[in-house]
Order: C-alpha cells, then sequence, then structure tokens
C-alpha cells in the first residue's frame, strides 16, 4: 500500500470524520471551560460528585483496548490473522468493559439525583459523555463485524484496509476520552 498523506492508515476519509469528530468534541470542551469560568463554585461541587475512581478505570480500560487494536492490525499485516483475531476481540471486549462501567456511573448519577436537567455542570457531563459513549458503542460494533471477517480469512497481510480504518475509529475514541476524562473529573 502507498503511503502518504493522501494515502494515510484507514484512507482520508476516516482521518476527515476523526477531524470532525476531534472539532466537535473540543468546542463542547470549549463551550464546558468558558460555563466552568463563569461557574466556579457549581462546576467545582458537581464535579466533586463524580466517580472518579470509576474514571481512571475506564481510562486504563480504553488505552488497553488501543493497544490490543494496535497488535491486532501489526499481527494481520504479518499475515497472522488467528493472533489478529484474538487481539481484535480483546479490543472488543474492553470496549463492553467500557459501556459495562459507564453504564454503572450512569447509574449511580440517576440514583442520587444528578440528571441532564440537574445543572449546567451536568447537562455538559452528560451530553458530553453520553456523546462518547455512543461513539465507544458503535466501535464495538465496527470491531466486531471486523473480527468476524478475520476469523473468516476475508482480511490478510495484503488486504487490511478496513481493519485499519475500524482501528483508526476505534483509536479516535480513546483520544476523546484522552480530552474528556481530565476535564471533566481532574481539572479544578
Amino acid at each position: 500500500m502507498k503511503k502518504d498523506i493522501y494515502h494515510p492508515p484507514g484512507g482520508i476519509l476516516i482521518w476527515v470524520i476523526i477531524f470532525v469528530e476531534i472539532i466537535t468534541f473540543s468546542m463542547g470542551i470549549l463551550a464546558y471551560s468558558y460555563m466552568r469560568s463563569k461557574n466556579v463554585e457549581l462546576f467545582n461541587s458537581s464535579q466533586m460528585t463524580l466517580e472518579k475512581g470509576l474514571a481512571t478505570i475506564n481510562t486504563i480500560v480504553l488505552l488497553t483496548g488501543g493497544f490490543l487494536m494496535a497488535m491486532g492490525i501489526q499481527d494481520l499485516k504479518k499475515g497472522l490473522n488467528k493472533q489478529s483475531a484474538r487481539w481484535i476481540l480483546g479490543a472488543i471486549l474492553t470496549g463492553i468493559l467500557f459501556l459495562i462501567i459507564k453504564g454503572s456511573e450512569y447509574g449511580i448519577k440517576l440514583e442520587h439525583g444528578h440528571d441532564l436537567r440537574e445543572n449546567l455542570f451536568f447537562t455538559y457531563y452528560w451530553l458530553l459523555t453520553a456523546f462518547h459513549f455512543i461513539h465507544v458503542f458503535v466501535a464495538v460494533v465496527i470491531l466486531t463485524a471486523l473480527y468476524f471477517s478475520v476469523k473468516k480469512g476475508k482480511y490478510t497481510s495484503e488486504n487490511y484496509f478496513d481493519v485499519e480504518t475500524g482501528g483508526a475509529f476505534w483509536h479516535m475514541c480513546d483520544l476523546i476520552w484522552l480530552m474528556l476524562f481530565p476535564v471533566l473529573y481532574l481539572l479544578h
């Protein structure tokens, strides 16, 4: 495969999508940051109710998934389909684990009455994290389809473009979470 700026891993279209998604989340984070500067006490007190431990575990889970997906692509390029499928399955399982942990965090928030309408902090929290949650869910669906295709031999060391594209989308989810995690959970 030709490697240059016009032919990045996964193709130019996925990188346009990634760029648009990063801009979208960045605008949300900028709006959040602006509103936080106008409501520091409210945002700080609301942020204290977040589950930082669960969010930290989820960060580790997503980064592990990114590593597993990268290994899956690397092994596929070497013609090691069976190993590649195992790595991709591992990435899928980390995505599912992320969704379960995030879902339990959402449950805790709802039990304590911290819904979308509680205050401005929680409006941003729910909108930003739920949008990311949807992205991870979509990525899990994409990786699942790719897993079965790799396992069946549809993709090979000569034909891995779609798997690289799915991997790029998966890594975008990691990157977006690395933008959200410190802003929502750590910075005061």
